[in-house]
């Protein structure tokens, strides 16, 4: 990534959306637990071949007690490795097209195309206990995804969830930079889109084990996609997408910043599994709705863009990769 003399807006940008985050989090864990966790994940704190700085701490956090339920979703619900390859190719002819018109969309497209591929990895190389659970809660993830989308560009968007239009607005008036088109896409999926899904695959597996850990052993591979990722949709879509930079420490804010959506998002897809009732989910909901919708405006404003002209003339010529 390029260096600019001033650390820029990037750490202030990440560390304000990161403290949201940690606000949410802040809540007593019974000691024994939280003991009996920490002892167990120290050798992963200290692990090697990590991001600079990276501090893995969801470990040290038990998920609470949720009872086994059968998935409510349909998408891959037989947990096929194929499901993953469908959902690429997807990804790929969508990124095509949104590349080729220079659409700032392309920016997401281009980033979760990415996510994936880091996912079907991780699956190959036997990161995950459970394969199946994750390929069902990815095809679900990415459906999800596709039919938000395609609700806001038909017209729908009533249909469409606050913080995805304020993500789809920037990118429709080309109001925000490149990174903006990222971040505010990424926090619309995993802090609103992320605690429904997972909710709705199920959050325990039929003989009583928490999914968390397979959750949880993705926050290392994600953190370790933000430079790669960036400088991509740089050096196609928007080249001062990787110029706020400000060394490791902007990339220790970025990690840090999406462990703590992940563990956000797991605490109210927890909230989501044990409300007790229609109403009590409601509210659950309407807070999921709320703080996904607050990161986004604080976001969109600290990443606002004094015009695209400079940005889509970039694009025209490298756009097609």
């Amino acid at each position: 990534m390029r260096h600019v003399p001033a650390l820029g807006r990037a750490v202030p940008v990440l560390l304000v959306a990161l403290l949201l985050g940690l606000a949410v989090l802040l809540r007593p864990v019974p000691a024994p637990a939280a003991a009996a966790t920490a002892r167990a994940a120290l050798p992963r704190l200290l692990a090697p071949g990590t991001p600079p700085l990276y501090l893995d701490w969801s470990w040290l956090l038990p998920s609470r007690p949720v009872p086994y339920r059968p998935s409510t979703e349909s998408a891959c619900a037989d947990g096929s490795d194929r499901c993953i390859e469908a959902t690429i190719a997807t990804m790929r002819r969508r990124l095509d097209a949104l590349g080729r018109r220079c659409d700032h969309d392309a920016v997401f497209a281009l980033a979760y195309l990415r996510v994936t591929e880091e996912v079907r990895r991780a699956v190959r190389a036997g990161a995950y206990a459970d394969r199946r659970w994750i390929n069902h809660q990815d095809a679900v993830f990415a459906q999800r995804y596709f039919r938000t989308y395609a609700n806001w560009h038909e017209g729908h968007r009533d249909r469409v969830p606050r913080a995805w239009r304020i993500a789809f607005a920037a990118a429709d008036d080309r109001s925000v930079s490149g990174l903006g088109d990222f971040v505010l896409s990424m926090n619309a999926h995993i802090n609103r889109d992320m605690p429904f899904v997972l909710a709705g695959i199920g959050l325990t597996a039929p003989d009583g084990r928490s999914h968390k850990p397979d959750h949880d052993v993705f926050n290392r591979r994600l953190a370790a996609l933000y430079v790669p990722v960036l400088r991509e949709i740089a050096a196609r879509f928007d080249p001062t997408a990787d110029d706020l930079d400000a060394g490791p420490l902007d990339d220790a804010a970025a990690a840090a910043l999406l462990q703590t959506w992940r563990e956000v998002v797991w605490r109210n897809a927890e909230a989501l599994s044990l409300a007790r009732g229609p109403a009590e989910r409601a509210r659950v909901a309407a807070r999921i709705e709320t703080y996904a919708e607050t990161q986004g405006v604080i976001l969109r404003a600290l990443l606002g863009s004094s015009g695209s002209a400079a940005r889509d003339a970039w694009c025209a010529a490298h756009g097609r990769g």
